[in-house]
C-alpha cells in the first residue's frame, strides 16, 4: 500500500469498484447458462463430456456458484464492515466456506479432471481446486479455534484462487490481444497464470504485514 495517505485511500475505493465490475461481467457471462443448453459458450467445446451427467452437474454448480462466492468474499475484508455489522460478516463468511467446501471446490475438481489442454491444463486446475479447498477449509478451522490472524490469512489466500475466475479472462485477453497463439496453447498458459500469480502476489502482501 502507498505511503501516501491520498493515494492508500483511492486505492481502497478503487480497487473493490474495479473487482466487482469484474464480477458484474462474470454474471453476464454466466447468463446464457440459464438456459441449460448444451451448445452455449464454453459448452460448445465441451461436447465429448457434456453428456457425462456428473460433469455437466458440476459444471453448472460451479459456475452459478461462483457468482456468489466472489460477491461473498467482498464483505470479508471491509473493516467497517466488521466493525459496523459483525453478524453480516459472520453470516456472509459462514456462507462462503459453505458454498466453496461442499459445492464450488468439489464441482471445480470434478471439472478440472476433464479440463481442456491435456496434462498440463489438468494439473493447473486439480491444483487450484485442491488449493482453494484446503485454504478456505484452514480459515474455518483457524476461527473456530480463535486463530483470527490466521484466519485472516487463509481467507486472503482462499478469495485470491476465488479470484482466479476474474485474473483468468484478463489474462487470456491479454495474451491473445498480444501475442495471439493457437486457442489451446493460450489455455494451456492461463491454466496457470489465473491463479499462481495471484497466490504469490497475496503470499508477498501476508509477509509484508508481517514485518511491518
Amino acid at each position: 500500500m502507498p505511503n501516501n495517505p491520498k493515494a492508500a485511500k483511492a486505492i481502497k475505493w478503487l480497487l473493490p469498484l474495479i473487482l466487482l465490475y469484474f464480477t458484474y461481467r462474470m454474471a453476464l457471462l454466466s447468463w446464457p447458462y440459464l438456459a441449460f443448453d448444451d451448445r452455449v459458450a464454453f459448452l460448445r467445446i465441451k461436447q465429448s463430456v457434456v453428456n457425462i451427467p456428473w460433469w455437466k452437474a458440476a459444471f453448472y454448480v460451479h459456475v452459478f456458484t461462483s457468482i456468489f462466492l466472489l460477491l461473498a468474499g467482498f464483505t470479508q475484508f471491509s473493516t467497517r464492515l466488521l466493525k459496523q455489522y459483525p453478524g453480516v460478516h459472520r453470516t456472509m463468511g459462514k456462507l462462503y466456506v459453505f458454498v466453496l467446501l461442499f459445492l464450488s471446490g468439489p464441482a471445480g475438481f470434478l471439472l478440472a479432471i476433464k479440463a481442456n489442454g491435456g496434462i498440463w491444463s489438468q494439473l493447473a486446475f486439480t491444483t487450484l481446486a485442491v488449493l482453494w479447498w484446503w485454504f478456505t477449509w484452514q480459515a474455518w478451522r483457524s476461527i473456530l479455534a480463535g486463530r483470527i490472524k490466521i484466519h485472516q490469512d487463509f481467507m486472503w489466500r482462499s478469495f485470491a484462487l476465488t479470484l482466479s475466475a476474474v485474473t483468468l479472462r484478463s489474462w487470456k485477453w491479454l495474451i491473445v490481444f498480444v501475442w495471439a497463439p493457437p486457442p489451446m496453447d493460450t489455455y494451456r498458459l492461463v491454466a496457470w497464470l489465473g491463479w499462481v500469480p495471484n497466490l504469490l502476489l497475496v503470499e508477498w502482501w501476508i509477509r509484508r504485514q508481517k514485518t511491518e
